[in-house]
């Protein structure tokens, strides 16, 4: 009889944003790392983690370890942001609650557009930042950083992506990137420079034992 194929290692992304888990999913899938990626709804009364963090370091780990603590399974979180040169690298942290209510992604980005309203154009560089961590149950953690340079515009552009996307142009492109593909973005930017950061990390994990 054929033998039956060796069960894959079970990541965790210490995430309930729809969105982060499809992008690295794609990543991983990109990278070709035979893991079994799963969000925090396979695992209910999972800890729902406070950004509580002054730095992105702080925050991704902060995920990461909590939800490896409680799933007893090898743990994958980051913590991006747009950092404005105008905004001395705000919102930075606090980009998902830049507006006062975390993740009002059109409220947070209109308020960045009011209060880059009157800086001028030769002064609108930006770039988004990453950190992703990957936490085992053991206790063993990685970090990895990504960033991606670039320009705001004043007028959103595209419906790809999500966050400040439509206000983002990176630098070398005419798009957003909320106007890229989703390959053409996730081979640029500053999540899918951080994730492929722990690939080599990931690819070590250990399979369950049947």
């Amino acid at each position: 009889m054929p033998s039956e194929p060796e069960a894959r290692p079970r990541l965790v992304l210490a995430t309930a944003n729809p969105h982060k888990l499809i992008e690295l999913t794609r990543i991983l899938a990109a990278e070709r790392l035979d893991v079994d990626l799963v969000g925090l709804g396979e695992f209910p009364g999972a800890p729902d983690v406070a950004e509580t963090g002054a730095t992105f370091v702080a925050n991704a780990l902060l995920k990461a370890r909590a939800v490896a603590a409680f799933t007893g399974l090898p743990a994958v979180a980051d913590d991006s942001g747009l950092c404005c040169d105008a905004m001395n690298g705000m919102p930075g942290v606090l980009s998902a609650r830049w507006s006062g209510r975390h993740g009002d992604d059109a409220e947070n980005l209109r308020l960045v557009l009011a209060q880059l309203s009157e800086v001028p154009e030769d002064r609108l560089r930006a770039h988004f930042y990453c950190v992703a961590a990957l936490v085992r149950p053991s206790g063993e953690e990685t970090l990895s950083a990504g960033t991606l340079r670039g320009r705001l515009i004043r007028e959103p552009r595209g419906t790809n992506g999500f966050g400040y996307d439509p206000i983002f142009v990176p630098d070398g492109e005419r798009r957003t990137t909320a106007e890229m593909t989703a390959d053409d973005k996730d081979a640029i930017s500053h999540r899918g420079r951080a994730f492929r950061g722990l690939a080599e990390t990931i690819a070590t994990l250990p399979r369950p034992v049947r």
